[in-house]
């Protein structure tokens, strides 16, 4: 790995999202014409957050004519958890009362293979949906240990606190994987993971 930037949220973090890109390749004296692929976390997770990052990756590829990879945003946080004997339960916050889960084990070599898909379920779903014990990493520890603890009481073993939040590098890694291979996707049929319909939607009332 080269460079990694952080950028926080707020209420114009997706403003920031161009600039931080040519920050990090200014730092690293690099230019865009030495992109060779582009490796995005296409969810599940925030609704526009994935809209904005693959509609940007999408378009460096157009103009820059290079291969694009998706990777599943909860393959990314397991990924992150190098080494496990457990089963290993990636956690992104959805609705108030439910959250994005898939589980994976490490297997021969270090390996990750799932163990279920990506589902949308409540907290209080977690102990029929998973095997148990497990280390949990999520995108989110200060919201998520809580309901965590309430659910899972004598069964919860957690990833450190500063594992929990999906990082550049763990996608660009899992990216080059498939850069490597020759796994790309298609920049047109390549689309958002969401699991859940959207929080807005029209209004019923709408008169036309």
């Amino acid at each position: 790995m080269l460079g990694e930037y952080y950028l926080g949220s707020g209420t114009r973090h997706f403003g920031g999202l161009v600039p931080a890109v040519d920050f990090l390749l200014a730092g690293l004296g690099r230019g865009k014409e030495e992109i060779e692929c582009v490796a995005i976390a296409i969810g599940p997770g925030s609704f526009t957050g994935i809209r904005v990052g693959l509609s940007f990756a999408k378009g460096v590829c157009h103009v820059l004519k290079v291969p694009i990879v998706g990777i599943s945003s909860l393959d990314a946080l397991a990924a992150q958890i190098a080494e496990s004997t457990l089963a290993i339960t990636a956690l992104i916050e959805s609705r108030r009362n439910d959250v994005f889960v898939a589980q994976f084990r490490r297997g021969p070599g270090g390996q990750l293979t799932r163990l279920m898909s990506d589902q949308c379920v409540e907290y209080s779903a977690l102990t029929t949906s998973l095997a148990l014990p497990c280390i949990f990493v999520g995108n989110n520890y200060h919201n998520q240990v809580p309901k965590l603890k309430e659910t899972l009481k004598p069964d919860l073993l957690l990833a450190p606190p500063e594992m929990w939040a999906i990082r550049a590098c763990t996608v660009g890694a899992l990216g080059l994987r498939r850069f490597l291979s020759q796994d790309f996707d298609n920049p047109a049929a390549l689309l958002p993971i969401y699991l859940r319909p959207p929080d807005i939607r029209p209004n019923p009332y709408l008169k036309t």
